[in-house]
């Protein structure tokens, strides 16, 4: 096990900046402070109708301005996602204080997850081909249908020309395109990647989930519904939708040129087993061989591990499984990391590794845990942050990403001074 610090500057890397377009809010200041207050996001869906279904609660992006972040010649091109997405890297962009010029704009590039992409768009474009025929497909919904649109856009907003492609692994899409972004920086590919992911709430995305019986259902007198990560009335997740994008360069170039470092991504580990192409995995053992590879790959053993963001939705098999998981790990250590899940407050976006990265980051940066949202009564024994953030010494903290289907991605976040 050869410990991260151990490795060259250039190999070490780090995220500077730091953009979010989230239920919790856009840019860092809003996110932080309602993050770390407690506050839920969660409320009735007003985007569209929900009368039909059995679920009707969402984490929805409200008061998102996109003028105010991107051009006005190109508004018009841009669907939902990729505003978000565009929106989101400029900000990252403008807290790592970095800006794209002629000299750098070869070097800088994206690496984006996306578990679904634009929903709505795609919904769009098939109804109006089926029902009307191609002629009266609109041409500029065209382009946005496919996977890469959102990073595409947000290119030729910036002006980046490096590296550009799109991850789309399900649930740990953005866990697994932060993975690859580390990567193509350590492989000499980019100076800077902006990398996490982006997935939006639509109607026919909505609709689709409520028929994979998935999300949290009402008992009919609008009691019940709700998101509850690791408690013992949970019942489903809440829809969510948003983006979050990490600034990564290496710990030489942050350094050359005095930039605020969060910290330090020290660790990855990617893993599989079997699972309902539609459910979480029941067994452990996936979750344990991805997370052992993450520490392995940081060099940092569990005893180290300072704190867990979990990947609990309000699932019961996966909040179940993940929880089982983790008191395995950590059976011989004591006192064990505490465990928290933001997913109670900004939903299950599949695609929300991204901003829950942003939110680890900024976690151990200021050693201060965010509460699990919902969690009343859990149904694990392992400590729970519930109530209120909690202060925690956080040297080394853990990303948990976690799929149906059974695929993970974990990430390993460790302090490191710039």
């Amino acid at each position: 096990m050869v410990n991260h610090q151990e490795r060259p500057d250039t190999e070490r890397i780090v995220i500077t900046g730091l953009g979010m377009v989230t239920p919790l809010g856009v840019g860092n200041e809003e996110f932080s402070r309602r993050l770390f207050a407690g506050d839920c996001a969660i409320d009735v869906v007003q985007a569209f109708d929900t009368g039909a279904l059995t679920s009707h609660l969402g984490a929805e992006v409200r008061n998102f301005a996109p003028r105010d972040h991107i051009s006005v010649k190109n508004l018009r091109r841009m669907d939902r996602i990729s505003l978000m997405t565009a929106a989101s890297a400029r900000l990252a962009l403008d807290d790592a204080n970095l800006a794209v010029t002629e000299e750098n704009r070869d070097r800088v590039g994206m690496v984006l997850g996306t578990a679904f992409g634009a929903t709505d768009v795609t919904a769009q474009f098939a109804g109006t081909l089926l029902s009307e025929g191609p002629s009266s497909v609109n041409p500029i919904l065209v382009p946005n249908t496919v996977m890469n649109a959102p990073a595409g856009h947000t290119s030729i907003e910036l002006g980046f020309r490096g590296v550009n492609t799109t991850v789309t692994h399900f649930a740990v899409s953005a866990e697994t395109a932060i993975a690859y972004g580390v990567s193509e920086i350590r492989r000499g590919a980019a100076d800077v990647i902006l990398t996490g992911g982006a997935d939006i709430l639509s109607k026919f995305y909505y609709e689709s989930l409520s028929k994979f019986r998935g999300l949290s259902r009402g008992n009919g007198q609008g009691e019940g519904e709700g998101a509850r990560p690791f408690d013992e009335a949970r019942n489903g997740y809440v829809a969510g939708e948003g983006c979050g994008i990490l600034c990564l360069e290496s710990l030489a170039s942050a350094r050359g040129r005095g930039a605020n470092v969060y910290c330090e991504i020290s660790g990855a580990g990617l893993g599989s087993s079997p699972a309902p192409p539609t459910d979480w995995p029941q067994s452990t053992e996936g979750i344990c061989r991805a997370f052992n590879r993450a520490s392995v790959n940081a060099g940092v053993s569990f005893g180290k591990i300072s704190a867990i963001m979990a990947s609990a939705n309000g699932s019961r098999i996966l909040d179940r499984t993940e929880a089982c998981a983790y008191e395995a790990l950590f059976t011989a250590c004591d006192p064990k990391p505490p465990v928290t899940s933001i997913k109670g407050a900004i939903g299950e976006s599949f695609s929300g590794g991204g901003i829950r990265a942003c939110a680890l980051a900024l976690s151990v940066k200021r050693n201060l845990l965010p509460p699990t949202v919902g969690l009343l009564r859990p149904e694990s024994s392992l400590p729970f942050v519930t109530g209120g953030p909690s202060a925690v010494s956080m040297n080394h903290a853990v990303l948990a990403g976690i799929s149906f289907g059974g695929t993970y991605a974990y990430l390993m976040m460790s302090r490191c001074e710039s």
